[in-house]
């Protein structure tokens, strides 16, 4: 990281152009603080930023971003470090910086990130109207070079009692000491009936919510509380004291400046940290950095208690273990009794290949159906290639319209703006780099003037054919119907890549082909395809989405996932709950902008072959792209048949 920023580390002692790096003030720095004095050299000192990671760094969590800083340290009163001079001297009034502040602020609160993010947030929390006590970990350096000792802790709790006689009083323990990593300065023998310690790895904006009042030393907790709304009781100096966001038991005298809450988060978040990228080992802004902690707290919060995977193909399972196994590894079960009861007695989920759920699944604790993602790969399923992506649904399944997909409800969600402009930019590198689900290359034929339709073929007994298409659910007779839509156009049948390399059924005959197809496209590259169309006819093709990202008109004859809100021509049984509330209303018209990002963004789980890590789907564009994405050993196909072989032989013996 240090590296990234333009530093060169070395061992030993420095010469007449070095400088001295050290850890914050840690007991550590006081060997470098010392040769830097000697050898009167510059000393910079690194802290982890604000936004740190899943765990504490104590146990093994990598930090994403840093504060590396020649002037001090951000939680030294004694001396003015970067960040103050930032929040002291920087005009803070550019309009763009603003607008990244409010819409970070309101995007780590949604998200529910903090420095660690080993909360729950489904934890339940005390009633609304207490008071909030915050505790930190006895010892730390940013208590005593924040003018502060262990004292002031017990200050800080009197206080809180006398101004709020009648309130309830919550002692909120520093994540460390959840952990037993570290003690921190209450315990069960501060607990009054009134006073309670809360020891539960809560959400800290949630907590944030429900109380009156806030006081703190010098906790991030408390910076927090001023992004939440609320003006803490501060009774040490740190960073986000002096600068008329708070009540300061002990004013810095040079902090005069009054600011806004934006402009705090501004400097803090944007402006002083130094932020890398993980997974593509680069510098990267401050919105960077939270898509790649979303991934991971995604990762996180939804697998922390571990999984039954039922209906898994061999070939599949390496990496649906690297998906979803970082925190428990998956237990592999074939049969669904007994994934159940093992699911049951261990308290995990239930992971289920949506292709092969049984019909009837009992209510236990959580069942997700997996299938894999539209950013796929370069190179197809059917041929081993393993997924990029992954969603997990615990409604349905995006490709099945007879019940509601947690797919739908998320096309449903209002975009916030910083949504909606993550969202564009990500649909242009995707049309740039000419990106689709498996990004297979191959030559366009010669094409006629004119009007042209994609007619792209499908699997024939693929689920979403099984479950999404109408009366049209052959390769033939959507032909058929495309051809009677548009009788004088050019119409470009578009096999699908599994069907020509003869591993799925779906094949149609060359004498049934003529008169229907103008042109036959055998291993062309769909997304060129879709550039040289004016529209698409599908049942229910991805291929319709990727046409829809790219300003196409597309006809539907199924009901697939992107169908029934508006964007599409819609010829076939789409489901009434797409359109209106349960009431008999029209519901909203999602935009495509939305439907995109439920889509690519909400929706799936990237991983990272390279980096081995969660991730942004940015990280898979650029990965895709760049073809850096990891290979495919040929030991899976042969795991593949030998599986479809006992498969078979299983049948016959039965």
């Amino acid at each position: 990281m240090l590296a990234l920023a333009g530093h060169s580390l070395h061992l030993g002692l420095p010469g007449p152009e070095d400088g001295v790096v050290v850890w914050g003030r840690s007991p550590y720095a006081r060997r470098g603080e010392a040769i830097a004095a000697r050898y009167k050299l510059p000393l910079v000192r690194i802290e982890d930023a604000f936004l740190r990671s899943i765990r504490p760094g104590r146990m093994g969590d990598a930090p994403l971003g840093l504060l590396i800083d020649g002037q001090g340290v951000h939680f030294d009163s004694s001396k003015p470090s970067t960040l103050e001079t930032l929040l002291a001297k920087h005009p803070l009034d550019d309009s763009n910086l603003l607008t990244r502040a409010r819409d970070g602020i309101a995007r780590i609160r949604a998200l529910d990130l903090s420095k660690y993010n080993i909360h729950q947030s489904d934890l339940p929390l005390p009633a609304p109207g207490y008071v909030l006590v915050v505790d930190q970990t006895a010892g730390d350096a940013s208590i005593r070079h924040s003018g502060a000792n262990a004292a002031r802790f017990a200050e800080m709790l009197a206080t809180a009692a006398a101004d709020h006689p009648n309130a309830r009083i919550v002692i909120k323990t520093h994540p460390e000491t959840q952990l037993g990593l570290r003690r921190g300065h209450f315990s069960a023998a501060d607990q009054t009936d009134r006073i309670r310690l809360l020891t539960n790895a809560v959400s800290p904006w949630a907590l944030l919510d429900g109380a009156i009042a806030v006081y703190t030393v010098s906790s991030q907790l408390g910076f927090e509380a001023i992004l939440a709304g609320h003006r803490p009781q501060v009774f040490g100096q740190p960073f986000y004291a002096g600068w008329g966001l708070s009540h300061d038991a002990f004013p810095v005298d040079r902090r005069s400046r009054s600011l806004t809450k934006t402009q705090l988060f501004a400097a803090a978040h944007i402006l002083a940290p130094t932020w890398v990228d993980p997974c593509r080992d680069r510098l990267c802004s401050f919105e960077d950095a939270v898509d790649q902690l979303e991934a991971e707290a995604r990762s996180h919060r939804e697998d922390r208690f571990g999984h039954v995977a039922l209906g898994m193909r061999l070939w599949k399972r390496a990496r649906l273990q690297a998906v979803f196994g970082c925190e428990k590894p998956l237990i592999f079960q074939d049969n669904p009794a007994k994934a159940i009861a093992k699911a049951r007695a261990t308290g995990r989920g239930v992971l289920v290949w949506a292709g092969k759920a049984p019909p009837q699944l009992p209510d236990i604790q959580t069942i997700r159906r997996v299938e894999d993602g539209f950013l796929r790969s370069r190179g197809l399923g059917a041929e081993l290639v393993p997924p990029l992506s992954l969603v997990t649904d615990d409604l349905g399944i995006y490709y099945d319209p007879s019940r509601e997909s947690r797919l739908e409800r998320l096309i449903q969600t209002p975009l916030a703006p910083d949504a909606a402009r993550r969202t564009e930019k990500m649909i242009a590198s995707l049309i740039a780099a000419r990106l689709s689900k498996y990004n297979l290359a191959g030559a366009l034929p010669e094409l006629p003037e004119g009007l042209r339709v994609l007619v792209p073929g499908q699997v024939e007994d693929d689920a979403s054919i099984r479950l999404g298409a109408g009366a049209v659910n052959t390769n033939l007779a959507l032909l058929q119907a495309a051809r009677s839509a548009y009788p004088e156009a050019t119409l470009i049948y578009k096999p699908h890549p599994d069907v020509e390399a003869g591993l799925r059924p779906g094949a149609i005959a060359a004498q049934a082909l003529r008169g229907l197809a103008d042109v036959v496209a055998h291993h062309a590259d769909p997304v060129q395809l879709i550039e040289v169309c004016d529209a698409v006819v599908t049942m229910t093709s991805l291929l319709g989405f990727e046409a829809l990202l790219r300003g196409k008109r597309v006809i539907c004859l199924g009901a697939p996932f992107y169908a029934g809100w508006g964007l599409t021509q819609d010829l076939g049984p789409v489901p009434l709950r797409r359109k209106q509330a349960p009431d008999g209303h029209p519901l909203p018209r999602p935009s495509l902008l939305a439907l995109a990002h439920a889509a690519l963004i909400a929706y799936p789980r990237y991983y990272d072959p390279v980096r081995r890590k969660p991730c942004p789907p940015e990280v898979v564009i650029h990965r895709l792209a760049t073809g850096t994405d990891a290979p495919t050993g040929l030991g899976l196909r042969l795991l593949a048949k030998l599986q479809g072989r006992f498969a078979t032989y299983s049948r016959l013996w039965r």
